[in-house]
């Protein structure tokens, strides 16, 4: 379908070049014929032709831009549906190191780039190219020696493009890279803005967001520089071609007798002063061809990210097991120092500490966001992180205090989970979590959430991504101050009706509210990156430790 598109748009786009051939010929063919003492019938016969030539080629290039713009947009749409297949495929891990800045940049600005190109600048540099090589035949054409003029005039534009294509991808990969480095510093200082406040790093993060903004204006410079060579090489390459054949056809007419007549000079210097305007196209569209090319280059990147080699093992069973984990991010000290736990199928585990004791960096380890430094994390016998997207997603879902409501109705939020879920399934999650207020919403389930629309508080967006677990229906779940945002008689509420509704699957709890640890069959305790104690929690309170200290602290003892 789309080569059949592409094919007749460079068919259209050669009729029209053809059709503009005509004038040139044309008004040639007037001047010598009055030059020889034609009637004004044949000047008017040669003139109408013009006209008609003219209106042909008008409606052939405006059918070839509607052509090509189609042909654009549908390229850009599979562009678009496959970048989100490809990010949604991508390991956990992969797209926390990528950070949601350079994300979002791929996703919007570079996509956006893409589709300027392929709507924009990819029909008119066709178009541009085919009329310019038809301009260069026509010459020929009319005479060799002065197509071989015009031709050898424009090697300026030769060397000139030639320098800016050596260094112009380079420089557009860096300037997208800043661009990303710059994204993904506002987003981190913009979501932690009341923590920088509240520890006072202001200045800290202002410093490196400035730092952010003079990489991105160093790289824009630098196409900048690009460009300003380019362009002026280009403008003065244009006058040279049509300078040269008017010096050479001048001299040809002088001699007797002449090799060429008065008319096919004129047409050839028609032509080729023609030939500016594709030339212009091509070349003014070569700095967005670049740009883009450095765009789609980052949008394809995704499908050469760290993805699972081959097919992964299935797991043996749903037992995990944590052994001589060590972890450090980015290279700094460890935050987990030699961990080990097994977790067995269907247990309730709860894992506390103090802040800072790496109760977090382990939840994400157990769930396959990130890779151990030393030891190994492994469910079944098989290693978490190694398992692929949707294996891992089947068996392992980490919940957090970060949850997203996604634009569209409360129905098609919970059927992320579980397209195929029935509304009797969808309101029996909902009841589960108790988010029994999407009752009270003026559409129920189609009620549209989001920008512009219904936007629901923090709590409400946590029992929305509590029951689209519930529908996912994992084996293990891991939850990391899930219920942190709804108040502490609704949390509890949640917390139980999630044990009963998910007995029988495995569920990680870590937890500042004790009395989590309370109800679960074990607990684990958290100190200095190190797993300090493990049991049940009477026999933790028995031991008089750092778990018992906690508990009797928390009830104010």
């Amino acid at each position: 379908m789309d080569g059949r598109a592409f094919a007749g748009m460079l068919a259209l786009n050669g009729l029209a070049a053809i059709a503009g051939l005509a004038a040139p010929w044309l008004l040639g063919r007037i001047i010598d014929e009055v030059k020889a003492g034609a009637s004004l019938a044949t000047v008017d016969r040669l003139a109408l032709a013009i006209l008609v030539c003219a209106v042909a080629q008008t409606l052939l290039s405006r059918y070839a831009s509607y052509v090509g713009h189609r042909f654009g947009e549908r390229t850009l749409a599979r562009i678009r549906e496959r970048f989100t297949e490809r990010v949604l495929a991508l390991p956990s891990s992969a797209v926390e190191r990528a950070g949601t800045g350079d994300l979002t940049t791929r996703g919007t600005t570079d996509v956006a780039s893409v589709g300027a190109t392929l709507r924009d600048a990819g029909p008119d540099v066709a178009i541009a190219a085919v009329r310019a090589l038809f301009v260069l035949v026509a010459v020929f054409v009319l005479d060799p020696l002065l197509g071989a003029c015009g031709l050898l005039s424009l090697i300026g534009i030769w060397f000139a493009s030639r320098w800016y294509l050596r260094r112009a991808m380079a420089a557009y990969l860096e300037e997208g890279a800043a661009n990303s480095a710059l994204a993904e510093e506002l987003a981190s200082t913009t979501g932690g803005a009341r923590t920088m406040e509240a520890l006072r790093l202001e200045r800290r993060r202002l410093e490196a967001c400035r730092r952010a903004i003079e990489e991105c204006r160093r790289t824009r410079l630098k196409t900048l520089n690009l460009r300003s060579v380019l362009f002026p090489a280009v403008d003065v390459s244009h006058v040279l071609p049509v300078t040269a054949v008017l010096l050479l056809g001048g001299a040809l007419l002088m001699r007797e007798p002449s090799p060429v007549t008065l008319g096919t000079v004129v047409a050839a210097a028609l032509y080729l002063s023609r030939l500016s305007e594709p030339l212009n196209t091509i070349l003014e569209q070569l700095e967005l061809l670049q740009s883009s090319s450095a765009s789609f280059a980052r949008v394809e990147g995704l499908a050469m990210a760290e993805q699972p080699a081959g097919v992964s093992p299935v797991p043996v069973d749903d037992r995990i097991e944590v052994s001589g984990v060590r972890f450090a991010y980015d290279g700094g000290p460890d935050v987990l120092r030699g961990v080990d736990l097994r977790v067995r199928p269907g247990e309730r585990l709860a894992i506390v500490g103090p802040s800072g004791a790496g109760k977090t960096t382990l939840g994400r380890l157990l769930a396959g966001m990130d890779v151990p430094r030393e030891g190994s994390v492994t469910v079944g016998g098989v290693p978490v992180a190694g398992l692929d997207p949707a294996q891992l997603r089947e068996r392992v879902v980490l919940v957090t205090q970060e949850h997203h409501v996604f634009l569209g109705t409360v129905r098609e939020n919970l059927r992320i989970a579980a397209p195929s879920a029935s509304d009797a399934e969808l309101r029996a999650a909902l009841t589960a979590v108790g988010a029994d207020w999407v009752d009270d919403l003026p559409d129920g389930l189609d009620t549209d959430l989001g920008h512009g629309a219904h936007r629901p508080d923090g709590a409400r967006a946590q029992q929305l991504a509590l029951a689209r677990v519930v529908l996912a229906d994992p084996h293990t779940l891991i939850l990391d101050e899930a219920t942190a945002l709804l108040d502490p008689r609704t949390a509890r509420h949640t917390e139980r009706a999630l044990a009963a509704l998910l007995q029988g699957r495995t569920v990680i709890a870590i937890a500042h509210r004790l009395q989590t640890a309370h109800d679960a069959d074990r607990v684990a305790v958290m100190q200095d990156g190190r797993l300090t104690e493990l049991g049940t929690h009477d026999e933790l309170v028995a031991a008089g430790g750092a778990y018992a200290a906690l508990w009797h602290s928390w009830h104010g003892r």
